[in-house]
């Protein structure tokens, strides 16, 4: 007879081989979650990508925002008259100037000609009461967007929150003048950044600090390109 005692196999409780599956459970879960959202993701960009392309003229023209053209003089500082040769995207900026109107915005850019202070200006600005001005061509570049001035149109953004958020009636209408130059000019929101991704200035600030509002406001553009 063997001296070698046979050892007794530990009996794992039912417990631990239930918690087991639980999460081999969670987490194959887990993973089509995953698979499901980025292939909704997929799925959304392609179903707004083909809605850009059937948009006609006729859309377009009737969807144009109400906008006041008030382009600022041809000068070195604010509008350099140089053609825009493409248009690869959008760019939203806010004022940094709390409390101010559209028109007083454009009023500072035009008077940089003067100044001189610095270079500096943007294509559109929305203001506090939704009201838009249009202050160079979009045939033309403009100072706001650094190495990206010249393949992107501006829209500089009023506001008036401490937080940098904008106004119901700004957003809505920089929802809309964002979503009709990317009709025009064959885009989706994925061409649509903040002045923060091409240089890391905290620009929107509040859209820079809340990600997921960033977010949305891309998803309100793509809604409003499904719904022209």
């Amino acid at each position: 007879m063997s001296s070698h005692k046979r050892k007794k196999r530990r009996k794992v409780p039912d417990a631990l081989y239930s918690m087991k599956h639980i999460l081999i459970g969670l987490a194959c879960l887990a993973v089509i979650l995953i698979v499901i959202v980025a292939v909704t993701k997929r799925d959304d960009s392609v179903d707004v990508t083909v809605a850009v392309q059937n948009i006609s003229e006729e859309s377009i023209e009737a969807h144009t925002p109400d906008f006041e053209v008030d382009l600022l003089t041809v000068n070195e500082y604010s509008r350099p008259g140089i053609a825009l040769e493409e248009v690869n995207g959008i760019v939203i900026h806010y004022t940094a100037n709390p409390g101010t109107s559209a028109q007083a915005n454009r009023d500072y850019l035009e008077g940089l000609k003067d100044s001189h202070t610095t270079k500096a200006s943007a294509h559109f600005v929305v203001g506090l009461e939704g009201e838009i001005v249009q202050c160079i061509p979009t045939a033309e570049i403009a100072y706001a967007s650094n190495d990206r001035n010249s393949d992107t149109l501006s829209i500089e953004c009023c506001y008036e929150n401490e937080d940098g958020s904008f106004n119901q009636a700004t957003y809505d209408s920089v929802i809309h003048l964002t979503a009709w130059l990317c009709a025009k000019f064959g885009l989706t929101s994925e061409d649509v950044i903040r002045h923060y991704d091409i240089t890391g200035k905290m620009c929107p600030i509040y859209y820079v600090e809340n990600p997921d509002a960033w977010e949305q406001f891309k998803e309100d553009v793509d809604d409003y390109l499904r719904s022209m």
